[in-house]
């Protein structure tokens, strides 16, 4: 199960905590939508415990199109990586 709590100001914190399935990456990808164009957006994965094969997919497509993970703990970052054939030297 996914906690997600909401934050604003200059950015748009997205605090995730829990496992993150493809359920809850279609949950993240219409509160993601539901922003301001142009608006900074951030998710926090600073206490997400499990990530599930498609929502990977999901957050390795938000960053690359500008969203920050923040506190992205190493083993998602490592699959992100490895996810899109990017690596890190």
């Amino acid at each position: 199960m996914l906690r997600i709590q909401r934050s604003g100001g200059p950015e748009v914190v997205f605090s995730l905590s829990g496992r993150i399935e493809i359920e809850d990456a279609a949950e993240l990808e219409r509160l993601i939508r539901l922003e301001t164009a142009g608006q900074e957006i951030s998710l926090d994965l600073g206490d997400v415990t499990l990530v599930d094969r498609e929502a990977l997919r999901s957050l390795a497509r938000w960053e690359a199109e500008g969203i920050k993970l923040a506190n992205c703990p190493p083993y998602i970052r490592e699959w992100i990586e490895g996810s899109d054939g990017r690596r890190t030297g």
